[in-house]
């Protein structure tokens, strides 16, 4: 089943924690998704998974979700969706100039971050302009998370006390 509601109401579907980790994010967005009934039912579900999953342009400069898994909705007919097809990303014109000028520059490139329903009714995927890391730079990113939980702990215990 899908997670639980969060306080600003949304119901996360799908988590993205790999490109927290392999990307540094510089802007986040929230888009809206053409898609069929079928894909929605999965996703109420709870069944989705972002981990391969980037955005791309097309000629039109429409944005476009690729190679995010939905899977077959179990008591779908013959009206399936193909579980890896392409979905359209909506965004407001502005945001996507503002997007597609960014990647134009080299090293830059739209991920998915997350998939929610917000107010239990439209899905929305939240995509984020990233940068790649390099190999150190996700061993010291692990680094300070590590020291940063054991700074915690150690005030933890000395509050206790």
């Amino acid at each position: 089943m899908a997670k639980k509601q969060n306080d600003d109401g949304r119901r996360i579907v799908a988590n993205n924690k790999k490109a927290r980790h392999d990307y540094e994010i510089l802007d986040t967005y929230e888009a809206g998704l053409a898609l069929m009934g079928t894909e929605v039912k999965s996703l109420r579900m709870g069944r989705a998974s972002l981990i391969d999953g980037y955005c791309g342009f097309d000629r039109r400069g429409e944005l476009w979700l690729e190679n995010v898994h939905i899977p077959e909705y179990l008591q779908g007919s013959w009206t399936n969706h193909s579980a890896k097809r392409r979905r359209k990303l909506l965004l407001h014109a502005s945001e996507l100039a503002k997007i597609e000028q960014k990647t134009r520059e080299a090293g830059f490139t739209i991920v998915p971050l997350s998939l929610y329903f917000v107010d239990g009714k439209r899905v929305k995927c939240e995509i984020a302009v990233a940068r790649g890391k390099r190999e150190y730079d996700k061993r010291q990113a692990l680094r300070e998370a590590q020291d940063n939980r054991e700074a915690q702990r150690a005030m933890r215990y000395r509050n206790m006390r």
